[in-house]
């Protein structure tokens, strides 16, 4: 399943010219894909099922559907919306769960991503960054790769108390364990940050069947590819994870938005350092960063 496509949202001064390129792909160790994703201006978010093939389709699809319910496409959110469409996926998957003879069946997922939100009283158009789970959020200035997300996984625990190296995570028998899901908990709790809109920027959102196959430095330098669109760049991210294994199912969607594109050619041809503020940038399990060599 792959989906190309550029959109322009109207903001009151000026517009939005926002590229994606999404795909997804059952792998080549799974039968079933249980992720999902949605690709729909202003927002774009991928979640990775769990609870088993077709529980797990359906927990990450009634993300999706629920996200379609809440926000109208084509016009920027408010903080408040996201988070209401984040707190009834939760509800929604949670009603997925069964009582059977073997016992409770839960359904839950993974879910992250970025809305293109109103931060109000004048603050100005803000990329929300939301991420429950270890599927994960990236921006790409055109130089260098920044994990914007946190981990909710036991590794990235260890790691934080010392008692894990970044490097040894990968490999570690409970890489696999995540901490906090939709659907898991009757309140759940995603980590959100809010990112100026501003310029050129650019950001991949992917499950971990790419981030656990594809280290950084790799990643990098297939977005460094880039032609100045992001179309089709979902494709070669997903081929390279596929190439190195494809344990899992796998789905990365690459955005790139222009805000006041138009207004000077020159001017946005420069990617803008798209991280948030230091006090806020979020430690990745893999270590951080990944650089293309100058």
């Amino acid at each position: 399943m792959s989906d190309d496509g550029e959109d322009v949202v109207a903001l009151p001064r000026g517009s939005a010219v926002i590229a994606h390129s999404a795909r997804s792909d059952v792998g080549l160790a799974r039968s079933v894909n249980e992720d999902s994703y949605l690709a729909e201006a202003p927002v774009y978010l991928v979640a990775d099922g769990m609870g088993g093939h077709a529980r797990g389709d359906a927990a990450s699809r009634t993300v999706v559907e629920t996200f379609r319910r809440h926000l109208e496409a084509g016009r920027p959110s408010t903080p408040e919306q996201v988070l209401d469409a984040i707190h009834s996926s939760n509800d929604a998957v949670r009603a997925l769960t069964e009582e059977g003879e073997e016992g409770t069946a839960v359904a839950g997922t993974t879910l992250t991503g970025v809305a293109l939100v109103d931060a109000g009283d004048g603050a100005g158009f803000h990329w929300m960054v939301f991420n429950i789970g270890d599927s994960r959020v990236y921006a790409w200035d055109g130089r260098t790769l920044e994990q914007l997300s946190v981990d909710h996984s036991a590794v990235q625990e260890l790691v934080d108390a010392g008692l894990l190296r970044a490097d040894e995570a990968d490999r570690h028998p409970e890489r696999n364990v995540i901490t906090r899901a939709i659907g898991a908990d009757a309140v759940v709790e995603p980590d959100i940050w809010l990112i100026p809109a501003t310029g050129r920027q650019v950001f991949l959102i992917c499950s971990d069947g790419l981030s656990k196959e594809v280290d950084d430095e790799r990643l990098a330098h297939i977005l460094a590819g880039d032609t100045g669109h992001a179309a089709g760049l979902a494709g070669e991210l997903v081929d390279a994870a596929l190439e190195h294994g494809g344990r899992d199912n796998v789905t990365v969607i690459v955005v790139e938005s222009e805000l006041g594109a138009g207004d000077d050619d020159e001017a946005t041809r420069d990617r803008p350092d798209a991280r948030p503020d230091e006090d806020t940038t979020p430690r990745g399990v893999g270590g951080g960063n990944g650089d293309v060599p100058s």
